[in-house]
Protein backbone atom coordinates (compact mmCIF):
# COMPACT_ATOMS: atom_id res chain seq x y z
CA UNK A 1 0.00 0.00 0.00
CA UNK A 2 1.15 3.50 -1.35
CA UNK A 3 2.36 5.88 1.49
CA UNK A 4 -0.10 8.31 2.69
CA UNK A 5 -3.10 5.61 1.06
CA UNK A 6 -6.02 4.98 3.21
CA UNK A 7 -6.69 1.19 4.22
CA UNK A 8 -9.95 -0.35 3.47
CA UNK A 9 -12.40 0.32 6.03
CA UNK A 10 -13.78 -3.22 6.35
CA UNK A 11 -9.51 -4.61 6.38
CA UNK A 12 -9.43 -2.22 9.38
CA UNK A 13 -12.16 -3.89 11.84
CA UNK A 14 -11.41 -7.10 10.14
CA UNK A 15 -14.85 -8.43 9.00
CA UNK A 16 -16.54 -9.68 5.84
CA UNK A 17 -18.04 -7.05 3.46
CA UNK A 18 -21.58 -8.58 4.48
CA UNK A 19 -20.88 -7.80 8.23
CA UNK A 20 -24.08 -6.77 9.47
CA UNK A 21 -24.57 -3.81 12.38
CA UNK A 22 -24.17 -6.22 15.67
CA UNK A 23 -20.87 -7.76 13.97
CA UNK A 24 -19.50 -4.19 13.39
CA UNK A 25 -20.09 -3.06 16.91
CA UNK A 26 -18.52 -5.86 17.91
CA UNK A 27 -15.04 -5.74 16.06
CA UNK A 28 -15.20 -2.38 16.68
CA UNK A 29 -15.23 -2.78 20.20
CA UNK A 30 -12.52 -5.15 20.60
CA UNK A 31 -10.26 -2.75 18.40
CA UNK A 32 -11.17 0.15 20.78
CA UNK A 33 -10.25 -1.88 23.92
CA UNK A 34 -6.95 -2.99 22.69
CA UNK A 35 -5.71 0.29 21.78
CA UNK A 36 -7.79 3.03 23.45
CA UNK A 37 -4.61 5.67 24.89
CA UNK A 38 -5.62 4.72 28.10
CA UNK A 39 -4.48 1.40 27.74
CA UNK A 40 -1.18 2.22 25.49
CA UNK A 41 -0.16 5.75 27.03
CA UNK A 42 2.61 7.58 24.60
CA UNK A 43 2.25 4.78 21.90
CA UNK A 44 1.52 6.53 18.55
CA UNK A 45 1.18 3.20 17.12
CA UNK A 46 -1.61 2.08 18.96
CA UNK A 47 -3.34 5.62 18.53
CA UNK A 48 -2.99 5.56 14.96
CA UNK A 49 -5.09 2.09 14.60
CA UNK A 50 -7.32 3.06 17.37
CA UNK A 51 -8.10 6.24 14.94
CA UNK A 52 -8.71 4.39 12.09
CA UNK A 53 -11.04 1.89 13.68
CA UNK A 54 -12.80 4.82 14.46
CA UNK A 55 -13.19 6.40 11.63
CA UNK A 56 -13.95 3.05 9.83
CA UNK A 57 -17.08 2.40 12.27
CA UNK A 58 -18.02 5.46 12.32
CA UNK A 59 -18.61 5.34 8.22
CA UNK A 60 -19.91 1.86 8.27
CA UNK A 61 -22.29 2.19 11.02
CA UNK A 62 -23.89 5.01 9.37
CA UNK A 63 -26.20 3.02 6.42
CA UNK A 64 -26.10 5.84 3.72
CA UNK A 65 -21.89 6.58 4.21
CA UNK A 66 -21.55 2.55 3.82
CA UNK A 67 -23.77 2.60 0.95
CA UNK A 68 -21.67 5.24 -0.77
CA UNK A 69 -18.56 4.50 0.26
CA UNK A 70 -19.16 -0.03 -1.00
CA UNK A 71 -19.95 2.13 -4.51
CA UNK A 72 -17.46 5.10 -4.47
CA UNK A 73 -14.51 3.69 -1.87
CA UNK A 74 -12.86 6.42 0.55
CA UNK A 75 -14.20 9.66 -2.13
CA UNK A 76 -17.64 8.71 -2.17
CA UNK A 77 -17.59 9.85 1.74
CA UNK A 78 -15.81 12.75 1.36
CA UNK A 79 -12.15 10.87 2.71
CA UNK A 80 -9.81 10.96 -0.07
CA UNK A 81 -6.93 8.71 0.25
CA UNK A 82 -4.92 10.61 2.76
CA UNK A 83 -7.16 12.66 4.11
CA UNK A 84 -8.12 13.28 7.79
CA UNK A 85 -9.91 12.40 10.60
CA UNK A 86 -12.86 14.78 9.92
CA UNK A 87 -16.84 14.82 11.06
CA UNK A 88 -16.48 12.09 13.36
CA UNK A 89 -17.65 12.70 16.89
CA UNK A 90 -15.46 10.22 18.71
CA UNK A 91 -17.69 10.63 22.24
CA UNK A 92 -21.28 9.88 20.15
CA UNK A 93 -19.70 7.02 19.03
CA UNK A 94 -18.21 5.92 22.67
CA UNK A 95 -21.50 7.28 23.95
CA UNK A 96 -22.93 4.40 21.97
CA UNK A 97 -20.90 1.43 22.05
CA UNK A 98 -18.97 1.65 25.54
CA UNK A 99 -21.32 4.07 27.24
CA UNK A 100 -19.43 5.09 30.08
CA UNK A 101 -16.72 3.02 30.20
CA UNK A 102 -14.04 5.39 28.87
CA UNK A 103 -16.10 7.99 30.61
CA UNK A 104 -17.39 9.37 27.49
CA UNK A 105 -21.03 9.49 28.00
CA UNK A 106 -23.15 12.33 27.13
CA UNK A 107 -24.02 15.46 28.68
CA UNK A 108 -26.51 14.82 31.83
CA UNK A 109 -28.09 18.08 32.49
CA UNK A 110 -30.21 18.20 35.87
CA UNK A 111 -30.20 15.98 39.13
CA UNK A 112 -29.87 12.68 38.17
CA UNK A 113 -33.13 10.42 39.37
CA UNK A 114 -31.04 6.71 39.82
CA UNK A 115 -33.19 3.53 40.47
CA UNK A 116 -32.38 1.93 43.62
CA UNK A 117 -30.65 -1.04 43.78
CA UNK A 118 -31.81 -4.47 43.91
CA UNK A 119 -31.73 -6.58 47.15
CA UNK A 120 -31.27 -10.11 47.77
CA UNK A 121 -33.05 -12.30 50.40
CA UNK A 122 -32.31 -16.01 51.38
CA UNK A 123 -35.77 -18.14 52.00
CA UNK A 124 -35.52 -21.43 53.20
CA UNK A 125 -38.94 -23.62 53.06
CA UNK A 126 -39.79 -26.77 54.18
CA UNK A 127 -40.76 -29.31 51.27
CA UNK A 128 -44.53 -28.68 51.85
CA UNK A 129 -44.23 -24.95 51.78
CA UNK A 130 -42.31 -25.19 48.61
CA UNK A 131 -45.06 -27.74 47.00
CA UNK A 132 -48.48 -25.77 47.98
CA UNK A 133 -47.03 -21.97 48.46
CA UNK A 134 -47.10 -19.66 51.47
CA UNK A 135 -46.97 -16.45 52.82
CA UNK A 136 -43.93 -15.83 54.63
CA UNK A 137 -42.79 -13.00 57.02
CA UNK A 138 -39.45 -11.38 55.62
CA UNK A 139 -37.43 -8.93 58.03
CA UNK A 140 -34.55 -7.22 56.31
CA UNK A 141 -32.15 -4.31 56.77
CA UNK A 142 -32.62 -1.85 54.16
CA UNK A 143 -32.16 2.12 53.92
CA UNK A 144 -35.45 3.80 53.25
CA UNK A 145 -35.79 7.16 51.62
CA UNK A 146 -35.56 10.07 54.01
CA UNK A 147 -38.93 11.95 54.87
CA UNK A 148 -37.51 14.93 55.63
CA UNK A 149 -36.11 16.03 52.66
CA UNK A 150 -38.34 13.82 50.55
CA UNK A 151 -34.91 11.84 49.51
CA UNK A 152 -33.03 14.59 48.16
CA UNK A 153 -30.44 14.98 50.58
CA UNK A 154 -31.23 18.25 50.75
CA UNK A 155 -32.74 20.23 53.86
CA UNK A 156 -34.22 22.58 51.51
CA UNK A 157 -35.26 20.30 49.09
CA UNK A 158 -33.39 21.58 46.51
CA UNK A 159 -29.68 21.42 45.09
CA UNK A 160 -27.41 23.87 42.81
CA UNK A 161 -25.36 23.47 39.66
CA UNK A 162 -21.90 22.10 40.66
CA UNK A 163 -19.48 24.17 40.06
CA UNK A 164 -16.70 21.83 38.79
CA UNK A 165 -18.30 20.60 35.81
CA UNK A 166 -20.81 23.73 35.35
CA UNK A 167 -24.00 21.15 35.59
CA UNK A 168 -22.37 19.37 32.96
CA UNK A 169 -21.50 15.92 34.55
CA UNK A 170 -18.28 15.46 33.54
CA UNK A 171 -15.09 17.11 33.11
CA UNK A 172 -13.90 17.35 29.57
CA UNK A 173 -9.97 17.35 28.57
CA UNK A 174 -7.39 16.78 25.55
CA UNK A 175 -6.07 13.38 25.29
CA UNK A 176 -4.07 12.99 21.53
CA UNK A 177 -6.63 13.73 19.29
CA UNK A 178 -9.85 13.95 20.89
CA UNK A 179 -10.98 15.18 23.99
CA UNK A 180 -12.11 12.75 26.49
CA UNK A 181 -15.09 13.26 29.06
CA UNK A 182 -14.68 12.28 32.82
CA UNK A 183 -17.28 11.94 35.35
CA UNK A 184 -17.16 14.79 37.59
CA UNK A 185 -15.93 13.89 41.02
CA UNK A 186 -18.05 16.31 42.81
CA UNK A 187 -21.41 15.70 41.42
CA UNK A 188 -20.75 11.83 40.84
CA UNK A 189 -22.13 12.67 37.27
CA UNK A 190 -25.21 14.32 38.81
CA UNK A 191 -24.79 18.11 37.55
CA UNK A 192 -25.81 19.52 41.02
CA UNK A 193 -24.64 19.73 44.63
CA UNK A 194 -26.05 19.67 47.73
CA UNK A 195 -25.32 22.67 49.95
CA UNK A 196 -27.37 22.49 52.92
CA UNK A 197 -27.36 18.48 53.73
CA UNK A 198 -30.26 17.42 55.44
CA UNK A 199 -29.45 16.57 58.74
CA UNK A 200 -31.82 13.22 59.12
CA UNK A 201 -29.73 11.78 55.94
CA UNK A 202 -26.62 13.82 55.96
CA UNK A 203 -27.63 14.31 52.46
CA UNK A 204 -27.34 11.10 51.35
CA UNK A 205 -31.60 11.09 50.99
CA UNK A 206 -32.22 7.79 52.67
CA UNK A 207 -31.62 6.36 56.37
CA UNK A 208 -30.70 3.00 57.72
CA UNK A 209 -33.98 0.44 58.89
CA UNK A 210 -35.82 -2.54 59.36
CA UNK A 211 -38.48 -3.63 57.54
CA UNK A 212 -40.77 -6.48 57.52
CA UNK A 213 -42.81 -7.41 54.81
CA UNK A 214 -44.66 -10.35 53.95
CA UNK A 215 -43.87 -12.08 50.81
CA UNK A 216 -46.09 -14.05 49.23
CA UNK A 217 -44.48 -17.36 47.43
CA UNK A 218 -46.19 -19.23 44.89
CA UNK A 219 -46.93 -22.81 44.69
CA UNK A 220 -44.44 -25.52 43.25
CA UNK A 221 -40.92 -23.14 43.81
CA UNK A 222 -38.02 -25.61 44.23
CA UNK A 223 -34.67 -24.91 45.06
CA UNK A 224 -33.21 -21.90 43.46
CA UNK A 225 -36.33 -20.52 41.78
CA UNK A 226 -36.49 -16.55 42.58
CA UNK A 227 -39.35 -14.29 43.68
CA UNK A 228 -39.34 -10.98 42.91
CA UNK A 229 -40.95 -8.13 44.39
CA UNK A 230 -41.16 -5.11 42.88
CA UNK A 231 -40.29 -1.81 44.36
CA UNK A 232 -39.14 -3.32 47.84
CA UNK A 233 -35.20 -2.55 47.02
CA UNK A 234 -33.18 -0.12 48.19
CA UNK A 235 -35.12 3.40 47.43
CA UNK A 236 -33.79 5.41 44.19
CA UNK A 237 -31.05 8.64 44.47
CA UNK A 238 -32.60 11.79 44.38
CA UNK A 239 -36.13 10.59 44.57
CA UNK A 240 -35.58 7.79 42.11
CA UNK A 241 -37.81 5.23 41.86
CA UNK A 242 -36.82 1.99 43.71
CA UNK A 243 -35.16 -1.35 43.20
CA UNK A 244 -36.25 -4.96 43.63
CA UNK A 245 -36.38 -7.35 46.56
CA UNK A 246 -35.52 -11.12 44.68
CA UNK A 247 -35.89 -14.15 47.57
CA UNK A 248 -33.98 -16.95 46.51
CA UNK A 249 -35.30 -19.93 47.48
CA UNK A 250 -33.91 -23.05 49.37
CA UNK A 251 -36.02 -26.31 49.73
CA UNK A 252 -35.74 -28.49 52.88
CA UNK A 253 -34.47 -31.82 52.63
CA UNK A 254 -37.87 -34.48 53.33
CA UNK A 255 -37.33 -37.81 55.34
CA UNK A 256 -39.64 -39.47 53.26
CA UNK A 257 -39.90 -37.67 49.82
CA UNK A 258 -37.56 -36.46 47.05
CA UNK A 259 -38.39 -34.48 44.15
CA UNK A 260 -37.17 -34.44 40.33
CA UNK A 261 -39.30 -31.20 38.85
CA UNK A 262 -43.00 -32.05 40.26
CA UNK A 263 -42.62 -34.90 40.21
CA UNK A 264 -42.27 -36.83 44.27
CA UNK A 265 -40.65 -40.25 44.61
CA UNK A 266 -40.60 -42.32 47.82
CA UNK A 267 -40.33 -45.51 48.92
CA UNK A 268 -41.79 -48.42 50.84
CA UNK A 269 -41.53 -51.68 52.57
CA UNK A 270 -44.12 -54.87 51.84
CA UNK A 271 -44.13 -57.94 53.08
CA UNK A 272 -43.14 -61.42 50.95
CA UNK A 273 -46.88 -62.19 51.37
CA UNK A 274 -48.06 -58.73 50.11
CA UNK A 275 -45.71 -59.21 47.41
CA UNK A 276 -46.89 -62.66 46.72
CA UNK A 277 -50.87 -61.81 47.06
CA UNK A 278 -51.29 -58.55 46.48
CA UNK A 279 -52.93 -56.14 48.49
CA UNK A 280 -53.95 -52.36 49.25
CA UNK A 281 -51.84 -50.38 51.31
CA UNK A 282 -52.33 -46.98 52.63
CA UNK A 283 -48.89 -44.83 51.83
CA UNK A 284 -47.87 -41.49 52.57
CA UNK A 285 -48.45 -38.17 49.83
CA UNK A 286 -48.26 -35.17 50.08
CA UNK A 287 -51.88 -34.98 50.32
CA UNK A 288 -51.95 -37.48 53.28
CA UNK A 289 -52.37 -40.54 53.46
CA UNK A 290 -53.71 -42.21 50.10
CA UNK A 291 -54.83 -45.88 48.82
CA UNK A 292 -52.35 -48.06 46.54
CA UNK A 293 -53.25 -51.06 45.33
CA UNK A 294 -50.41 -53.79 45.19
CA UNK A 295 -51.35 -56.47 42.45
CA UNK A 296 -50.02 -60.49 43.05
CA UNK A 297 -46.96 -61.12 41.93
CA UNK A 298 -45.06 -57.91 42.39
CA UNK A 299 -41.56 -57.84 42.19
CA UNK A 300 -39.06 -55.74 44.69
CA UNK A 301 -37.99 -52.63 42.95
CA UNK A 302 -41.33 -52.21 41.16
CA UNK A 303 -42.38 -48.43 40.69
CA UNK A 304 -46.56 -47.90 41.22
CA UNK A 305 -47.89 -44.21 39.99
CA UNK A 306 -50.15 -42.23 42.02
CA UNK A 307 -51.33 -39.66 39.17
CA UNK A 308 -52.03 -36.14 40.29
CA UNK A 309 -50.16 -36.33 44.09
CA UNK A 310 -46.64 -34.61 42.72
CA UNK A 311 -46.03 -30.91 42.93
CA UNK A 312 -48.36 -28.51 41.64
CA UNK A 313 -47.03 -26.64 38.30
CA UNK A 314 -45.30 -23.61 39.58
CA UNK A 315 -47.24 -21.46 36.40
CA UNK A 316 -50.74 -23.11 36.88
CA UNK A 317 -52.14 -26.30 34.76
CA UNK A 318 -51.71 -29.06 37.36
CA UNK A 319 -49.93 -31.58 39.21
CA UNK A 320 -47.24 -33.93 39.03
CA UNK A 321 -47.34 -37.49 39.83
CA UNK A 322 -46.23 -39.33 42.66
CA UNK A 323 -44.03 -42.43 42.16
CA UNK A 324 -43.85 -45.30 45.12
CA UNK A 325 -41.00 -47.59 44.99
CA UNK A 326 -41.93 -50.86 46.65
CA UNK A 327 -38.97 -53.03 48.56
CA UNK A 328 -39.82 -56.46 49.47
CA UNK A 329 -38.36 -57.15 52.85
CA UNK A 330 -36.89 -61.16 53.90
CA UNK A 331 -38.22 -62.36 57.02
CA UNK A 332 -35.95 -62.14 60.01
CA UNK A 333 -35.37 -64.46 63.17
CA UNK A 334 -38.41 -66.76 61.98
CA UNK A 335 -40.09 -69.24 64.63
CA UNK A 336 -40.27 -72.25 63.78
CA UNK A 337 -43.71 -72.28 62.90
CA UNK A 338 -42.73 -69.90 60.07
CA UNK A 339 -39.60 -71.55 59.33
CA UNK A 340 -42.10 -74.94 58.75
CA UNK A 341 -44.61 -73.42 56.64
CA UNK A 342 -41.70 -71.99 54.41
CA UNK A 343 -40.07 -75.26 53.81
CA UNK A 344 -43.75 -76.58 53.36
CA UNK A 345 -43.46 -73.56 50.17
CA UNK A 346 -40.69 -74.16 49.04
CA UNK A 347 -41.73 -78.02 48.37
CA UNK A 348 -44.84 -76.94 46.66
CA UNK A 349 -43.14 -74.53 44.67
CA UNK A 350 -42.41 -75.25 41.14
CA UNK A 351 -40.24 -73.11 38.45
CA UNK A 352 -43.92 -71.85 37.45
CA UNK A 353 -43.55 -69.92 40.26
CA UNK A 354 -40.70 -68.55 39.81
CA UNK A 355 -40.12 -67.15 36.02
CA UNK A 356 -37.40 -64.93 36.83
CA UNK A 357 -35.02 -67.21 38.37
CA UNK A 358 -36.32 -69.79 36.26
CA UNK A 359 -34.70 -67.41 33.12
CA UNK A 360 -31.48 -66.83 34.80
CA UNK A 361 -30.62 -69.89 35.70
CA UNK A 362 -30.97 -71.21 32.45
CA UNK A 363 -28.80 -68.65 30.32
CA UNK A 364 -26.48 -69.62 33.47
CA UNK A 365 -26.43 -73.09 32.34
CA UNK A 366 -25.78 -72.37 28.97
CA UNK A 367 -22.97 -70.58 29.44
CA UNK A 368 -20.93 -72.45 32.26
CA UNK A 369 -22.00 -76.10 31.75
CA UNK A 370 -18.93 -77.99 30.24
CA UNK A 371 -19.89 -78.94 26.73
CA UNK A 372 -19.94 -82.12 25.24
Amino acid sequence: MAAGEKRDYYEVLGVERSADADTLKRAFRKLAVQYHPDKNPGDATAEEKFKDAAEAYEVLSDPDKRSRYDRFGHAGVGGAAGGGFNNVNINDIFGEIFGDLFGMGGRRGGRQRNRGADLRYNLELTFEEAAFGVEVNVKLPRPKRCEECAGTGSKSKEARTCPTCGGAGEVRFTQGFFAVARTCTQCGGSGQVVVDPCKGCRGSGRIESKTELKVPVPAGVDTGTVVRVAGEGEPGENGGPPGDLHVVIRVKEHPLFHREDYEVFCEIPITFVQAALGATLDVPTLDGMVALKVKAGTQSGEILRLKGHGVPHLRGGGRGDQHVRVVVETPQHLNAKQKKALEDFAEASNEEAHPHGKGFWGKVKTLFEPKK
